[in-house]
């Protein structure tokens, strides 16, 4: 471990990381103590054991890694916390009206963030050990790094009711960083819980995915059952998604807080066109080199072209749209049985009684949950 060499003072090292931060594309940084999220650990592990993590095992799997800032690198003394504003130019909800249109959760309309943020972690740690001597490790979503709780120790915000950070300045539109340092920086002031009596976030959730204020079964949201999911999504949710086909941004765009928020974003972080109001007619022709193609750099690219046509059918079995009949009717005979069920599942939507069953009749399914979904079907509403 190599400890700081002839050691800075805290305050001119935390104004250069607010200096270089700030040019390097960051909203807020500020910093905390690895050992100020004692009561994250006891929570994350009373979700686990509950069961409302579904099938993310790897949850279960770093649970110690992850309660524990520590438990990932026992030498560091602090955690520099950085956020990046993503803030959307309109509100999503109004998309999802437009039901012949997929909706696509704002995070993820261009280039993975991962890679941006990562990138430049990197370039601040980099310069801040150079400057101190200082060892540095570099942490973005993908390792076991409770970030939001982080976040709200250092003061960037606060977990609101919907279990995200929600921020005076940017509202529930932040994506997070962390750098772990040897060096002694400090530590800023949490951040105090400005929800009040507000349970906007709670009411608006379609499929009631929140037990209670600040608690989240993953297993009734949307956004896990899009993304993290790998199987038939179950009925129970199907009719609640709507046209959302990735994610869900309802708790978050309903946040009384974002009606402060400053829309600084850069470029990489806006929508792309093709992504902001794609349609579903569009999107249920993708093949898999097509769909590689289309989501080349996007975080939508990591489920595979098979979850994402089940979700996309999902949308249009809720999108009341005759005309997308003859492409749901193409996927009944998909490589994917994931994709055929979900294709039985719309056309129980959009078809009539008489060509439901004309299809019925013709399909020689062999597939056990497929025929499972053509059974479901024939049941009374």
């Amino acid at each position: 471990m190599r400890s700081p060499r002839n050691p800075v003072p805290a305050a001119r090292l935390r104004e250069f990381i607010e200096t270089e931060a700030k040019a390097l594309g960051f909203d807020a940084v500020a910093v905390t103590r690895p050992d100020a999220i004692a009561e994250a650990g006891p929570r994350l592990g009373a979700f686990v054991e509950a069961g409302r993590h579904g099938t993310m095992e790897w949850m279960a799997e770093t649970l110690e890694r992850r309660a524990h800032p520590n438990a990932l690198w026992s030498e560091a003394r602090s955690v520099i916390m950085l956020a990046m504003n993503y803030g959307p130019d309109e509100n999503p909800l109004a998309l999802l009206d437009q039901r012949d249109r997929a909706a696509i959760s704002v995070y993820a309309r261009n280039r993975d963030y991962h890679d941006i943020i990562k990138g430049r972690l990197k370039t601040l740690a980099q310069k801040f050990a150079a400057r101190t001597g200082a060892d540095v490790k570099v942490f973005v979503d993908t390792a076991p790094v409770m970030e939001k709780p982080l976040a709200a120790s250092a003061g960037i915000g606060w977990q609101g009711k919907h279990t995200n950070l929600v921020s005076r300045e940017f509202g529930s539109w932040l994506f997070l960083g962390s750098i772990f340092t040897v060096a002694d920086l400090g530590a800023d002031a949490a951040e105090s819980d400005h929800c009040g009596s507000c349970r906007a976030c709670i009411d608006i959730c379609p499929t009631n995915a929140f037990p209670a204020p600040y608690q989240l079964d993953a297993r009734r949201c949307i956004s896990y059952l899009t993304i993290e999911h790998k199987g038939p999504i179950p009925h129970e949710f199907r009719a609640a998604m709507g046209n959302r086909i990735y994610g869900c941004d309802d708790c978050l765009a309903v946040c009384p807080w974002n009606k402060f928020a400053k829309v600084t974003r850069e470029a990489k972080l806006a929508a792309r066109d093709d992504l902001a109001t794609p349609a579903l007619a569009e999107l249920l022709t993708l093949e898999d080199a097509a769909f590689r193609e289309k989501f080349a750099g996007s975080p939508v690219k990591r489920i595979g072209r098979d979850r994402f046509i089940r979700n996309v059918l999902i949308a249009a079995g809720n999108s009341n749209e005759a005309r997308l009949l003859p492409l749901v009717e193409t996927l009944l005979v998909d490589p994917s049985p994931l994709v055929r069920g979900a294709a039985v599942w719309a056309l129980s939507r959009l078809a009539g009684q008489d060509a439901f069953d004309r299809l019925r009749l013709a399909a020689k399914e062999e597939d056990d949950d497929v025929n499972a979904e053509w059974m479901h079907a024939l049941e009374p509403a």
